[in-house]
């Protein structure tokens, strides 16, 4: 019986061995290079961020839509890619979404802007249901539909909502005159006012001064006006860089205080038109001065004179002229005031001057444009 020696066994040379182990060793490291080959995300692999759950890309997309400036800043993120561009338009995103991220302009509007636009509206956005609203009440002249959409907004305390219903209401707009109904606008500036309005605030205080569809109260009405001018100027500063602000802001409009015989200019935060301080305007009011820039309804009706408004008449004398010098007229005395303190005050004598003139009259009292500009 052979014995395991000998020639049964081969003896392999050492050059081979350490050959067959440098190509061991050269398959195991690319079996771990494949390893990490295998690690990295293929152009026809599963990237690491379609593994996001959806949720997540719900909530990064809703902060965007909330705190953009303008279209521009949405929309380019929906472009990004076609997992945005599908989640974008989720109801949940568009239920959050900024007045400025559908702050179209007047010469951008198209089907498409008005198809996003009743989107995020059927989404339960308040800002696109007040926007849509004034758009469709009074740019399409669909009375109905755009009032309905800003009681959508209202009954969800949106603030400009209820005081544009208020103003409405005051002006019987998209019905004859004797469809007014002051007790009613009073209600709805009342509910606006508590929110805060600046315009709200200032117009239930001359509704309280003059006894305009409320019981006169000349000291609540002087109380809501202060409060509104002090709102007014807190927002101003706030939102706008000390350095910015005129430097006049103390000086316009100041209320005149009786000594003797004798008046004495007094500070503008108790004057029925405040400081010399530019609100900023909603969106929707930017859109109706825009889109009335170039189109007017009707040669018989007439846009209100405030040009950061844009509410056009629904019928012929709907608006309250200014009872100086009766050129300009306006929706409301919010607007009035806003007006006078950053242009008409500066035309109206002028305007009253020239009348005067033309009728030989003689001299104007001054005193009487003051005190006149805001009745109805």
């Amino acid at each position: 019986m052979r014995t395991r020696s000998g020639n049964l066994y081969p003896v392999e040379d050492n050059n081979n061995i350490s050959g067959r182990k440098r190509k061991g060793r050269d398959l195991t490291g690319a079996r771990k290079m494949n390893c990490r080959k295998r690690g990295k995300p293929s152009s026809g692999g599963v990237d690491n961020f379609d593994r996001l759950p959806d949720e997540l890309v719900l909530s990064i997309l809703t902060f965007v839509g909330s705190r953009a400036d303008c279209p521009a800043d949405f929309l380019a993120v929906l472009a990004t890619c076609k997992r945005f561009r599908g989640l974008g338009y989720d109801s949940s995103v568009l239920s959050k979404a900024s007045a400025e991220t559908f702050g179209v302009t007047a010469k951008n509007w198209s089907e498409s802007a008005h198809r996003f636009l009743k989107r995020c509206s059927d989404a339960g956005n308040v800002e696109a249901c007040y926007t849509l609203g004034m758009i469709r009440f009074y740019c399409f002249q669909n009375w109905q539909n755009g009032a309905s959409l800003m009681a959508k907004a209202a009954m969800s305390s949106h603030a400009p909502a209820l005081y544009s219903l208020a103003v409405i209401h005051f002006n019987g707009s998209g019905g004859s005159k004797s469809k007014k109904d002051l007790g009613g606008g009073v209600s709805l500036c009342a509910r606006a006012a508590f929110l805060g309005h600046i315009d709200a605030l200032r117009e239930l205080g001359h509704c309280l001064q003059d006894g305009y569809g409320v019981t006169q109260n000349i000291t609540e009405g002087r109380r809501f006006l202060v409060q509104a001018n002090a709102r007014e100027l807190a927002v101003a500063r706030s939102t706008i860089p000390s350095a910015l602000l005129p430097g006049d802001w103390l000086k316009l409009n100041p209320v005149l205080i009786r000594r003797g015989n004798t008046l004495i200019p007094g500070c503008p935060l108790l004057s029925d038109f405040g400081c010399n301080v530019t609100p900023e305007y909603h969106p929707a009011n930017r859109f109706l001065a825009s889109w009335f820039a170039n189109r007017i309804p009707s040669p018989e009706l007439l846009i209100c004179s405030h040009a950061g408004c844009g509410r056009p008449e629904t019928r012929m004398q709907e608006f309250r002229r200014c009872a100086a010098c009766g050129v300009v007229n306006y929706c409301s005395r919010a607007c009035q005031a806003q007006d006078w303190k950053m242009r008409h005050h500066k035309e109206c004598r002028q305007l009253m001057r020239f009348h005067n003139v033309i009728a030989g009259g003689g001299n104007v009292n001054h005193n009487r444009v003051e005190n006149n500009v805001g009745q109805r």
